[in-house]
């Protein structure tokens, strides 16, 4: 596919990427006043996590530039402070993680119970899309979740292998096992409309769950609506407006702007173009984006999350779906090859990947 066309396309999006935070000797810990210098740099719901966040930008050369230029001002500010921000999908093995108190996260742990704590251990980076041909947009991103194999950054949770990706594991299997609506990828839809019921019927459920758990209406109707009571790897987004796709791991900048670029085109080309729905390839040319049916995409989605890019099937599809599959480098391909890792070889890797991290800012600020 011929990306220099998505260059020139105003096309409104953006980046947000958690990162977590570690001190010198690699344990994790709080951002303090890291978060405080920029509006765009915010706490997350555990402590030991910051989440950077682009505004929005017309154009993937705007936004590669804003990204790279609030990461290195981002780590210039970790360095002052004695911190290293860290770009894996899970902290690999670590101490309890503790969570930011609000009523949110009281109703999410009342509702999930001991499942909550998966959440705890992920971090991830989202790409916004503005919102134009929005049906297409719905189901072309879920056709390209397998697309989270190429960001894959942990094997490991808790110090066990779980599989090529963890974090994607742990967080729709695990996490959301037992309400796989709020948190796992939807079906295909057919109108907006459709969408926005089906968010419409999950917030009634769950305010129904949260009331029969002892959460008052007036406090689940002040912490959560249909459009933020999902935690799907797809979400409609009110602000600019977008469609946000949440599916990969956090990475080294380099490979986010890869998978921007290429899921940027490819979001172009759905303005554009035919997309229709039919047999279980899938393919992206100038003329027609074909989708698989969604059974398909879920037996790719399961192959990026076990064996990433190492099964030909997925790379294939990617290949065919207008991925450049061969500029991608998984962390997890870096770390994998041991069953279990303690704490403390955990906090060397953390450190090993933040000074990555920082010489990948660099080379990107050089270029």
């Amino acid at each position: 596919m011929n990306h220099s066309k998505e260059d020139n396309k105003l096309m409104q999006r953006a980046i947000e990427v958690e990162y977590w935070v570690v001190d010198q000797d690699g344990a994790l810990t709080t951002p303090d006043t890291l978060t405080e210098y920029s509006e765009y740099v915010e706490e997350e719901f555990v402590y030991p996590q910051v989440e950077l966040k682009t505004p929005p930008c017309e154009t993937y050369s705007e936004l590669k530039s804003t990204f790279i230029n609030q990461l290195y001002e981002l780590l210039s500010k970790a360095d002052e402070l004695d911190k290293t921000l860290v770009p894996l999908g899970t902290p690999i093995n670590s101490r309890s993680i503790e969570i930011r108190p609000s009523d949110r996260t009281r109703i999410q742990q009342r509702m999930l119970g001991d499942n909550f704590d998966y959440a705890k251990h992920c971090a991830g980076t989202h790409l916004h899309f503005e919102q134009q041909n929005v049906t297409d947009q719905l189901n072309v991103l879920a056709s390209l979740d397998p697309a989270l194999g190429l960001l894959n950054s942990s094997p490991y949770f808790q110090g066990n292998r779980i599989a090529n990706g963890a974090r994607t594991y742990i967080y729709r299997n695990k996490c959301y096992e037992y309400f796989p609506l709020h948190g796992q990828l939807w079906e295909y839809v057919n109108t907006v409309g459709q969408w926005e019921r089906q968010l419409d019927r999950l917030f009634e459920s769950f305010k129904k769950e949260s009331m029969k758990r002892g959460i008052d209406e007036e406090t689940i109707d002040a912490s959560f609506s249909p459009i933020d009571v999902v935690w799907t790897p797809i979400r409609l987004r009110d602000e600019m407006p977008t469609i946000e796709w949440r599916s990969a791991d956090t990475s080294l900048p380099s490979q986010i702007l890869r998978l921007a670029k290429d899921v940027g085109a490819i979001m172009w080309q759905v303005n554009h173009t035919e997309v229709r729905i039919e047999g279980n390839r899938g393919e992206v040319t100038d003329d027609r984006i074909t989708i698989p049916e969604f059974d398909a995409v879920l037996d790719y989605v399961e192959s990026a999350i076990h064996d990433g890019v190492e099964s030909p099937d997925l790379t294939d599809y990617l290949k065919r779906m207008g991925f450049n599959v061969q500029e991608y480098e998984p962390l997890t391909q870096k770390i994998d090859g041991r069953e279990y890792i303690d704490r403390n070889e955990a906090r060397e890797i953390r450190l090993q990947y933040g000074e990555l991290l920082k010489r990948d800012v660099d080379q990107l600020v050089q270029n």
